[in-house]
């Protein structure tokens, strides 16, 4: 996603990471991800990069001048077998693994792997 921004987008999309599903002022996004410096020369210098990223489909706003995230859809994960070599000797066991050696997302964080 990052790849095809130019700066400042990525600069806002970069903060507004920091809310996570939760709409954020223009004046916050345009104060705290371009920094004080540029919001004093430039207070307005979000408007147009916030409104490209809304045609782009990066974020959406509300109809009180707040943006957030678009939210996108998890993506369904396919079980995988450790090898097809494995696989192969526990079905040949007659037992039925099916749904048994499922890894949840925050064991594998916790882990660390």
């Amino acid at each position: 996603m990052i790849n095809w921004m130019d700066a400042d987008e990525r600069d806002i999309s970069l903060y507004l990471k920091g809310f996570p599903g939760q709409f954020v002022s223009f004046n916050e996004v345009s104060r705290r991800a371009g920094g004080k410096r540029r919001y004093r020369q430039e207070p307005e210098w979000a408007a147009p990069v916030l409104s490209r990223m809304i045609e782009k489909g990066i974020i959406e706003s509300d109809s009180t001048r707040h943006y957030r995230l678009k939210i996108r859809p998890k993506r369904e994960r396919t079980s995988r077998w450790v090898s097809p070599q494995i696989r192969k000797i526990l079905e040949g066991s007659g037992k039925n693994f099916e749904g048994v050696f499922e890894v949840d997302k925050d064991e594998e964080e916790l882990t660390g792997e």
